[in-house]
């Protein structure tokens, strides 16, 4: 009896684990093509009146330097948005590759520190591709140099944060622990993201390129790494 017990928890273990695969492999799916859909829009000019409405909405109809909403507001975004930088990611990378490395993870933490590489390139790629400028219509409220499309602190996040929380889950022994983990990443790429649309610095479709990119980036790590990066391996 106890042998079929097991036997049934496995399978049942099994067919989860597949399930999943293939919800993840969707949404890796449906993310890449939603962002070819919306290159198409954003080249083509579409959602041009769009995106600027939201940015005029975001400001005072009498002074479109200043925006919406209580005063420490848009300081609260400014420190947020700094979160999405390449200084903090940085940081953020390096510490949890080292934490790996010290907890004997050293394959998931090299895999991790390609990854979010990898995705770094990729947005500057896609950048210069498309070529967007950024939105002129208000002020701008942090300074910004480079282009506008994809929004590089959507994606970034996005694929420093959503990689980081995927691959540190997998070393994680609750649900509970790899569930918070992953939240936690969501929830930093969704607020950063939005940051960057207040701050008027991006369209909100070049935040949401940047969060279709940037998650289809991380979801194809993830399933590679499912495949190929054992959670247990190199523990000597």
């Amino acid at each position: 009896m106890l042998p079929r017990r097991i036997a049934s928890r496995l399978i049942d273990r099994v067919k989860a684990m597949e399930l999943a695969t293939l919800l993840f492999f969707a949404i890796f799916a449906g993310g890449l093509f939603l962002f070819a859909q919306l290159t198409g829009e954003v080249l083509e000019g579409d959602t041009h009146a769009l995106d600027e409405a939201i940015l005029l909405a975001l400001r005072q109809t009498g002074d479109l330097a200043t925006p919406i909403g209580p005063y420490w507001l848009s300081h609260a975004m400014d420190d947020i948005t700094s979160l999405g930088g390449i200084t903090v990611l940085s940081i953020m990378t390096a510490i949890a590759t080292l934490y790996l490395v010290l907890a004997r993870r050293r394959r998931i933490a090299a895999f991790m520190l390609f990854s979010v590489a990898g995705g770094w390139a990729t947005s500057t790629a896609l950048k210069m591709i498309i070529a967007r400028p950024r939105p002129e219509i208000v002020p701008h409220l942090v300074n910004v140099q480079d282009l506008s499309f994809p929004s590089g602190h959507a994606m970034l996040s996005a694929v420093t944060y959503l990689t980081l929380g995927a691959l540190l889950s997998r070393t994680q022994p609750t649900r509970t622990t790899r569930l918070f983990m992953i939240g936690t990443a969501l929830f930093l790429t969704l607020i950063i993201g939005l940051s960057r649309i207040y701050l008027g610095v991006h369209y909100p479709t070049d935040v949401l390129g940047g969060w279709c990119a940037g998650a289809s980036w991380a979801v194809g790590c993830w399933l590679v790494a499912r495949r190929y990066v054992p959670a247990g391996a190199s523990r000597a």
